[in-house]
């Protein structure tokens, strides 16, 4: 008898052992270290990359740099092999977003091309980009929802040449005719790519409905009328603003917010987005709002963080209602929807340019301050500050979350488009770690 008792009291230890190592296992992990426990518990472990941690590396000259460097260009299609491309998938502007559209400026060839970001020293155990598995995470786990202005097209076109081979992009702008910047821009899965045979698909996911990614030309997040109400709402009492216009005659393209949630919420077939990437800032200046913000650019600010507020609010709201509608659709895939992923949104931290960019030929090693801060350039680490701000509250917002990954772009003056110093140029590494990131984050930290 006295055998008996033992070991049954021997396993009960065992098992309090094994689950007082396995809670010390997640803590360790919640707090980002491992090192203490046994190799056993932590192979499959992740090592965390914050966007801080990420940001704080720099760029150096990497793996292509021996077979790119002795080589010069000669015609626009050069620059696909020099970034690394067997081509891309989207049609719009093509040679203008790769920076190959001026022959004057082809002596920028390859230089551009042989940099590698080298995040910093906590990010060693990144995943490298694989296009293959970003395809097949795109549809099991969803797709990406790219909001904001010219700049985020950019990341779109790139984001077009990683997947080159797996993807369709729409429309075609190559037959011409007449087009509108405000259009959808999409990439669907192609029924040629390789990875269809070895990709889960949802229920009710279609290839030639269901986009991967969509790109909507979104300048300031909201409509005008909805920017004027809010501005209205944060005026003094009294305030008279009768014939007072908020908005110049500057362009700017953009939606009311209800439209695109909508769109980024939609169930399959339409869509199957998880995460909404945001990038604004660019648009929100004293040209475009000048008529009734006598404070200047503090006005503008102002309007900004009282706007975000509303806009935060929002996103949460529908991506609340999103997930409540899951959970009530009758499906096989759906019967466990409480524990399907939630949608959610990143804010990619937006980036001023950079002053006589076309003159510079390699990266920095530090950020340089602004000689004339053209535009709203110099102010630009406000409206990122707003944004960082708002979301410590992670008890209202815990699904939107605040990427300050601008450092890598802020540093590289020598890749941009050709014809401006905001623009990035595509296959400069700048875009494409975007992405890698993105992917890094969705996938492992958060």
């Amino acid at each position: 008898m006295s055998t008996i008792r033992l070991t049954s009291l021997g396993r009960k230890l065992l098992l309090l052992t094994l689950v007082f190592t396995l809670l010390l296992g997640f803590f360790s992990w919640h707090q980002g270290y491992t090192t203490q426990l046994p190799s056993i518990f932590t192979s499959s472990y992740r090592h965390t990359c914050s966007p801080q941690d990420y940001a704080a590396g720099q760029w150096t000259q990497g793996r292509r740099f021996k077979a790119l460097e002795p080589q010069n260009m000669t015609k626009q299609e050069d620059s696909l092999g020099f970034s690394g491309f067997t081509g891309c998938a989207s049609s719009r502007e093509f040679y203008w977003h790769l920076a190959a559209d001026r022959e004057e400026q082809y002596n920028r060839f390859p230089a551009a091309q042989t940099y590698d970001w080298t995040p910093g020293e906590k990010c060693t155990h990144m995943r490298p980009l694989d296009p293959a598995q970003l395809v097949k995470d795109l549809v099991e786990d969803g797709g990406w929802y790219l909001v904001g202005d010219s700049v985020t097209e950019n990341h779109f076109f790139s984001l077009s040449c990683i997947l080159h081979g797996h993807v369709i992009a729409t429309p075609d702008y190559s037959k011409g005719g007449s087009w509108d910047r405000g259009w959808p821009q999409n990439l669907y899965l192609s029924p040629s790519s390789p990875m269809v045979s070895s990709i889960s698909f949802p229920e009710g996911f279609d290839i030639e409905k269901t986009p991967l990614v969509t790109f909507r030309r979104i300048d300031i997040l909201f409509s005008k009328e909805e920017l004027v109400e809010i501005h209205r709402s944060i005026q003094p009492p009294g305030t008279d603003l009768e014939g007072n216009t908020l908005f110049s005659e500057e362009a700017v393209w953009t939606v009311p917010s209800a439209e695109y949630l909508e769109e980024f919420t939609a169930p399959l077939p339409q869509a199957n987005y998880a995460t909404m990437v945001v990038g604004t800032a660019g648009h929100w200046t004293v040209t475009l709002f000048n008529q009734t913000v006598p404070s200047g650019i503090e006005g503008v600010l102002n309007l900004f963080e009282q706007a975000m507020k509303v806009w935060l609010g929002k996103v949460e709201t529908y991506v609340d209602e999103a997930q409540a509608k899951s959970a009530k659709t009758p499906s096989r895939v759906n019967a466990s929807a409480k524990n399907m992923k939630r949608k959610r949104a990143v804010i990619r931290a937006y980036l001023p340019g950079h002053e006589d960019c076309h003159s510079h030929r390699k990266p920095w090693n530090e950020v340089q301050p602004f000689v004339w801060s053209w535009y709203n350039w110099g102010e630009i680490w406000r409206y990122n500050g707003i944004f960082e701000k708002l979301l410590t509250d992670r008890q209202s917002y815990p699904d939107i979350h605040y990427l300050g990954i601008d450092r890598p772009a802020r540093l590289r003056p020598d890749a941009h488009t050709t014809g401006d110093c905001l623009h990035i140029m595509t296959g400069a590494g700048v875009l494409e770690g975007w992405t890698h990131y993105i992917w890094q984050y969705i996938t492992r930290e958060i």
